[in-house]
């Protein structure tokens, strides 16, 4: 039916007692919520809400623009082809001694940056010992975003990323405790799959869970407060 409404759908991970904001958020937002499963540690929030219509007029224009862009590119590329080539018997040949010299000049090369470890970072290691919601997790992600860390861990949480079959989102803890962890940050890997985990190491399993342990290396993302979630972004997951 043409009248009929299409939906989105989204999934949100909340973290102890952020339901709320979370729920407020999305409403604001247009979302309806549709299911709640709340666990130990974590809830899953269901969401969905009306798709909006791209109107055909805008769709039109959107290709007709296209069409001009080509024909643009087009008559640009012959014009090109058909310029006038330059006489260079006009100009006389450079003297060999004001000719460049076409010997690269060698560069420094760049230290590689020092992966992030607990053994030999003191600020991280703490991190790890710290509360999912501790300000040190706000302090560590601003002053080192976009580097690299690495620590042993385990996976807390997986689950389906949306509507998708093949993308998840990893819950990640320290230590080797699974869904039981109970301290170190909440880390977040958000919508990948499993070939994004780079799984290297001896025995590497087909499929992986919540409790398998790992060490993981990972690129510092953002910290949410509002959810209490640290994002990673994955480079590699070492079986252990």
């Amino acid at each position: 039916m043409a009248d009929e409404v299409k939906y989105e759908y989204k999934t949100v991970q909340t973290v102890r007692g952020t339901d709320g904001l979370v729920l407020s958020q999305m409403r604001k937002d247009g979302w309806e919520l549709m299911e709640q499963a709340t666990g130990t540690l974590r809830s899953t929030l269901n969401f969905r809400r009306p798709k909006k219509p791209l109107p055909w007029p805008l769709i039109g224009t959107g290709a007709a623009v296209l069409v001009i862009l080509a024909i643009v590119i087009g008559t640009a590329s012959v014009l090109g082809d058909g310029g006038e080539k330059k006489d260079v018997s006009e100009k006389p040949a450079a003297a060999a001694s004001e000719r460049p010299s076409t010997t690269p000049t060698p560069t420094a090369a760049k230290p590689a940056a020092q992966v992030i470890t607990p053994q030999n970072n003191p600020e991280f290691a703490a991190l790890l010992k710290a509360d999912t919601c501790d300000d040190a997790n706000l302090d560590f992600a601003t002053r080192h975003e976009g580097q690299t860390v690495a620590f042993n861990g385990s996976i807390v949480h997986m689950a389906p990323h949306g509507d998708y079959d093949t993308r998840y989102d990893f819950l990640l803890g320290p230590g080797d405790k699974g869904p039981k962890t109970a301290v170190g940050p909440a880390f977040m890997y958000e919508d990948v799959n499993i070939f994004d985990l780079e799984l290297t190491g001896k025995n590497i399993p087909a499929t992986v869970g919540a409790g398998d342990e790992f060490r993981f290396v990972a690129e510092v993302g953002h910290f949410n407060a509002g959810q209490c979630l640290f994002f990673l972004d994955p480079i590699s997951t070492e079986t252990r």
